[in-house]
């Protein structure tokens, strides 16, 4: 078996689930370059019964001569059979699985299952007959549908309300890798990077394990950026648009919404999604709900708000540097991240990613403040201000149970930081105006996430709490 970090909840549920009583239809999903393919093939490789990958954009007809080819290679026939509808290949299969040991479970994988269901060609129907009326009566069959299309994963198998309509027995769904989880993979590798480069290698390719694996462990990072983005034929310069067009149809629609997103730090409302891209009704729900399945955006109750008050940020720090840096601009420079180190370009940029990054780890951000076992809610909150009342905005609350609110302020320094006199007063009138706005009379805890920590000082003594950098690794 392949070496696979980070997937161990994953790789119990798949063996229990191979181990099964009875026949099981599993679905592994999850964003483009996320690793479904490889976690099903490293732990399965030996124990196939079947395997058949979709292919993007291609017709029917296509789609049924690969079917044909693979039920050829695992058949072991001398002819390739001839299949003309989705019906005819399930039937195929069903004759494979019959033709091995009766005690042998048999793995089924269909890998890429949304590039398969192409315009009338009548899979989803094909399949949901295939296993209704046969598979699922038996005892040794594991089914396992993958694919990169969340929206489609979700919509045509999880909920089905047809034929497959409670029949998807487990879901595997596959997240990005945490810091601790890339760090554990840098090492596996063999780069020794310490903890704040992997931090900033985190803010930049976003915890993806396929663009971790481009990773030079002969170079520093930032000869990693400037070869993976700025360099000639770079890998990751075209791959939002690539990835963006495969994932989602009318991707356009998709990319406008994540651009507008980028272009404001503390996120944006749906009116001003809708203002500024003029998508609207359904068609904006489905985007936002598609982005979010697919970990591209997070969603954060505005304090004590209605649900209108939703905000919508950027999660994925690929996708933030992509636009930071790549879209909409010629480079020419092959070393440009190397010599714009100390950019204020880089420096604005380090200040937002890092913020995604902390957004993305509240587990570890509660474990490090103690209070992972009291039940909490994360929320943002922001007053926009006018001719007469200042605004404010709070990144992070954390309110609790035990009627304590951690007002959390996170900030990316090279070294300690230092609170000023100017900062602390900006923070008490923050809080003031919060308390004012929303009537809370909770205790307020004042919490600084940092890289290094907050330096001591006549005006550290605002700070209840910390969490730095090293505790997001935990």
């Amino acid at each position: 078996m392949a070496t696979l970090i980070a997937r161990k909840k994953e790789i119990e549920n798949l063996e229990r689930l191979y181990n099964s009583d009875r026949s099981e239809f599993v679905i592994v999903f999850g964003r483009r370059r996320i690793g479904k393919t490889f976690l099903v093939n490293s732990l399965f490789e030996k124990r196939f019964t079947f395997k058949y990958t979709g292919t993007r954009e291609e017709p029917q007809s296509v789609q049924l001569q690969h079917f044909a080819m693979q039920i050829k290679e695992y058949s072991k026939l001398p002819y390739l059979p001839e299949i003309k509808t989705w019906t005819d290949a399930f039937e195929m299969l069903k004759t494979l699985i019959v033709s091995k040991k009766k005690k042998e479970r048999k793995v089924i994988f269909f890998d890429e299952m949304p590039w398969i269901d192409t315009p009338k060609s009548k899979f989803v129907s094909a399949l949901e007959y295939f296993w209704n009326s046969w598979a699922a009566q038996r005892d040794d069959i594991l089914f396992v549908a993958c694919g990169s299309a969340t929206s489609w994963m979700v919509n045509k198998l999880v909920k089905n309300r047809g034929g497959l309509y409670n029949r998807i027995t487990a879901q595997i769904y596959l997240r990005p890798f945490t810091l601790g989880e890339c760090e554990e993979y840098l090492q596996s590798i063999g780069c020794q990077w310490d903890r704040y480069t992997v931090l900033q290698c985190y803010m930049t390719l976003g915890g993806v394990p396929f663009y971790m694996s481009l990773i030079n462990k002969q170079e520093s990072l930032a000869q990693n950026i400037d070869r993976l983005f700025f360099g000639k034929n770079a890998v990751l310069n075209e791959e939002f648009d690539e990835m963006f067009n495969a994932l989602f149809s009318q991707a356009d629609k998709y990319i406008a919404v994540v651009k507008a997103l980028v272009s404001k730090r503390e996120g944006l409302l749906r009116s001003e999604v809708i203002e500024k891209t003029g998508i609207s009704g359904g068609g904006l729900s489905k985007i936002l709900e598609n982005l979010e399945r697919c970990d591209f955006i997070e969603v954060f109750a505005n304090y004590k708000n209605s649900t209108r008050n939703i905000v919508y940020r950027i999660s994925d720090n690929y996708t933030l540097f992509y636009f930071k840096f790549i879209s909409g601009k010629r480079h020419k420079d092959n070393n440009f991240w190397s010599k714009n180190l100390n950019s204020p370009a880089i420096k604005s940029w380090q200040g937002f990613s890092f913020e995604s990054v902390c957004l993305n780890h509240l587990d570890e951000i509660k474990k490090a403040l103690g209070i992972s076992g009291i039940p909490t809610s994360c929320s943002t909150w922001r007053k926009i201000g006018d001719s007469e009342n200042q605004g404010a905005q709070i990144d992070l609350l954390i309110e609790r149970s035990d009627r304590v609110i951690n007002v959390c302020e996170i900030k990316f320094c090279e070294e300690s930081f230092s609170i000023t006199k100017d900062y602390a007063d900006n923070l008490r009138n923050k809080i003031a105006v919060f308390r004012d706005d929303t009537s809370s009379r909770k205790s307020i805890a004042v919490t600084m996430i940092t890289t290094f920590g907050v330096a001591q000082g006549k005006n550290s003594g605002i700070v209840q709490s910390e969490v730095t950098a090293e505790d997001l690794f935990v």
